[in-house]
């Protein structure tokens, strides 16, 4: 009689679980990893809109400033802009700026009351402040054709304007409007932009 020889049954090492649970690591990192890159990519997204915000309220400082320059307006007649007025926020001469080209009236609350007293506007919402500074971009005061001015050629351009040979065309003072905006969490945008008004 012949006896099959049996073999004792192979103990299972495990190794396939120990794999599953490597892809399993694997894949629980990579979903993190997802996750995080996706709160960033809202959290930038967030503050995009929020910024854009608050540059779109910050446009209230140029309308403001715009219709005190027009005709009728507090600075409108070119005598009157040759003083520093602090209750428009207005300065004769031009404002002492940090690197980036922003006034230090803007960065720091006493240098603001040195130059301007009125008031900050309030944005669309109560959480939003709009400072401003309007500056002449001159080295003195008096009036524009007499003190070192910045100065825009107010030349026509285009169309059928007429313009005499040999006579210089009139020349427009340069002012300079800079709005800080601050919002919810001490939120802050700067916005800057130049104008000019016939002299």
């Amino acid at each position: 009689m012949i006896h099959a020889l049996h073999r004792p049954p192979s103990r299972q090492r495990g190794v396939v679980l120990i794999f599953t649970l490597i892809i399993l690591l694997i894949l629980t990192i990579g979903a993190v990893a997802l996750m995080r890159s996706m709160n960033t990519s809202l959290f930038s997204a967030g503050n995009l809109a929020f910024r854009r915000d608050l540059v779109n309220q910050g446009e209230q400082a140029v309308s403001t400033v715009i219709t005190e320059f027009k005709s009728g307006g507090a600075l409108s007649i070119s005598t009157t802009d040759a003083a520093s007025v602090p209750a428009l926020n207005y300065s004769a001469t031009m404002l002492a700026s940090n690197a980036q080209g922003v006034p230090s009236a803007l960065l720091d609350n006493t240098a603001f009351a040195a130059v301007a007293t009125g008031a900050d506007l309030t944005g669309a919402t109560g959480d939003v402040t709009i400072r401003y500074v309007i500056d002449r971009l001159c080295n003195a005061l008096g009036p524009s054709t007499g003190a070192q001015c910045v100065q825009s050629s107010a030349a026509p351009t285009g169309g059928t304007a007429n313009t005499t040979p040999g006579v210089p065309p009139p020349t427009a003072t340069v002012y300079r409007l800079s709005a800080r905006i601050t919002g919810p969490r001490s939120t802050q945008v700067f916005l800057q932009t130049t104008f000019t008004k016939p002299d």
